[in-house]
């Protein structure tokens, strides 16, 4: 593992019975990485996020957190790691302090220390006045933020979040992702999510999980996305049309009446397709030069774009 790097998994997998849920899996996590982690439901994010929190066994591959082997020195590797399931393990009938103190004993901390750690989390959390409520009579959001509490009692190092947005209401949404960005600035961070727009708002790297494997990891604002020319049109020519009196050169069908052709990023593909809708009548609307989106990046990463939209 490089001295940079908290986390260094390499080569997982894990088999469901005859099913492989993930393989192949290679990811690094340097301290101060937000990392989203993005795939359609079952796609294995959550099995990657517990076989790096420990609570599954990789049937192949290693994992080093801080430089401690997961599965030699669990205990040293795991007091640096914070874990949110998807679905928290509270107990609705423990008050949101005996939750917490509860955390703290099982993550070794000594008692003299205990008070001062759930202070801090739930300082952090924003929930420094729910101290005595039952976690049974707590809304979806608050529960979250607990749940969030008791992930960091400890002071980990690395947090790994598992759709820690889902279910919630706007408010909550936007209470939750100003947390994880506070949180984000003492701890390296792996979030998993289906949703796009959430992995936008909070990760500054983007791993792409598609069939149980890594299929695209790369940052977020990627300086290095591929530039295309886009060209909208009232009266479009089909996609094979505008391929071939551009000698052949790959059209894809982004939207009805809206193509997109791989760069150059200079001015004259622009052109050329200027004059092109002039002379043929296309009705020209727009013409720009524009970076794939995220949700570009995931459509081409996970096949989800059909062969028949690009010539």
């Amino acid at each position: 593992m490089s001295a940079s790097n908290l986390l260094a998994a390499t080569g997982l997998a894990y088999d469901y019975g005859r099913h492989r849920g993930v393989a192949d899996i290679d990811l690094a996590l340097a301290p101060g990485e937000v990392v989203g982690l993005l795939g359609v439901n079952g796609a294995g994010k959550s099995t990657i996020l517990q076989l790096l929190a420990g609570t599954l066994g990789p049937g192949a591959g290693r994992i080093e957190i801080a430089g401690h082997d997961l599965a030699r020195a669990p205990t040293l590797a795991k007091r640096h790691i914070g874990y949110l399931a998807e679905r928290p393990a509270l107990y609705r009938e423990l008050s949101v302090d005996e939750s917490l103190d509860l955390a703290a004993r099982l993550q070794g901390l000594p008692r003299a220390k205990r008070a001062d750690a759930v202070a801090a989390a739930k300082r952090d959390t924003d929930i420094q006045d729910l101290g005595r409520r039952l976690i049974g009579g707590l809304s979806k959001g608050m529960a979250q933020r607990v749940g969030l509490a008791q992930a960091i009692v400890h002071r980990p190092a690395l947090l790994l979040l598992d759709e820690p947005t889902s279910g919630l209401d706007p408010s909550q949404l936007h209470a939750v992702r100003a947390l994880i960005a506070r949180l984000s600035t003492k701890h390296a961070v792996i979030i998993s999510s289906h949703l796009l727009a959430e992995i936008q708002a909070m990760a500054n790297r983007v791993v792409i999980v598609a069939g149980g494997r890594i299929v695209s990891d790369r940052p977020a604002a990627d300086p290095d996305a591929p530039i295309w020319i886009e060209l909208q049109c009232a009266r479009p020519p089909s996609a094979a049309h505008l391929s071939q009196l551009l000698d052949g050169a790959a059209v894809q069908t982004h939207a009805p009446g809206t193509f997109r052709i791989p760069g150059p990023a200079d001015a004259s593909m622009r052109e050329r397709l200027a004059d092109l809708a002039h002379a043929h009548d296309w009705g020209l609307i727009g013409l720009a030069s524009v970076a794939d989106s995220l949700e570009q990046r995931f459509m081409q990463a996970t096949g989800a774009i059909p062969q028949e939209s690009q010539i």
